[in-house]
């Protein structure tokens, strides 16, 4: 559809959103496949260390050439070239979690507690190499902070890269993007995103 041809419902709530074009390829992998739950099992831990601030086990789960990123135009995918939150290699989340564990940074030191629950896990491809497997997956991500009386909802959509190795100690992330849902608007307190 072209903008000349694009008609608006009278009274429909006009968002400036552009069309979901991030559709998964529909996969012939099921959620209990083993590479699955070994995956989800790893980015569970990395929500566990990420609600208990163990940072330096946190970085750990990443491959040396993982990318983090949080972009801000939600239907992008060029994030090279685009504005993001947070766009981390390996240099960019060691820094980071310089910043979050000596003490030197306000969201170190005044640290909201959180917690974070993943759901709606839906498989995008497996790959299988001669020593690895790459894992693709989405999934949902709720994360609740607390913090001087106040709670605040994180909301957000991700897609994941995992790659897993000979045994599960070898499993890593190689690609997380978090598309928040409220990530093109105004974010604030967003120090404990990692």
């Amino acid at each position: 559809m072209t903008e000349s041809t694009k008609t608006t419902k009278a009274g429909a709530w006009v968002t400036g959103r552009g069309e979901h074009i991030r559709q998964l390829p529909v996969a012939d992998v099921r959620s209990d496949d083993w590479r699955m739950v070994r995956a989800m099992d790893l980015v569970n831990r990395e929500a566990e260390l990420l609600d208990h601030r163990e940072y330096e086990k946190w970085q750990e789960l990443y491959s040396k050439d993982a990318l983090y990123i949080i972009p801000i135009e939600q239907e992008r995918d060029d994030f090279e070239n685009t504005l993001n939150m947070v766009y981390d290699d390996a240099t960019m989340r060691a820094m980071r979690v310089t910043r979050m564990t000596e003490g030197y940074a306000i969201a170190a030191v005044d640290a909201a507690a959180t917690a974070r629950t993943l759901g709606r896990v839906v498989p995008a491809s497996i790959t299988e190499g001669s020593n690895w497997i790459d894992v693709r997956f989405r999934a949902v991500q709720s994360l609740f902070s607390y913090k001087r009386g106040v709670h605040e909802v994180w909301v957000g959509e991700i897609d994941f890269s995992v790659r897993l190795g000979a045994s599960a100690a070898d499993d890593r992330i190689v690609r997380k993007v978090i598309r928040l849902i409220d990530g093109d608007d105004v974010v604030s307190a967003a120090g404990f995103l990692p």
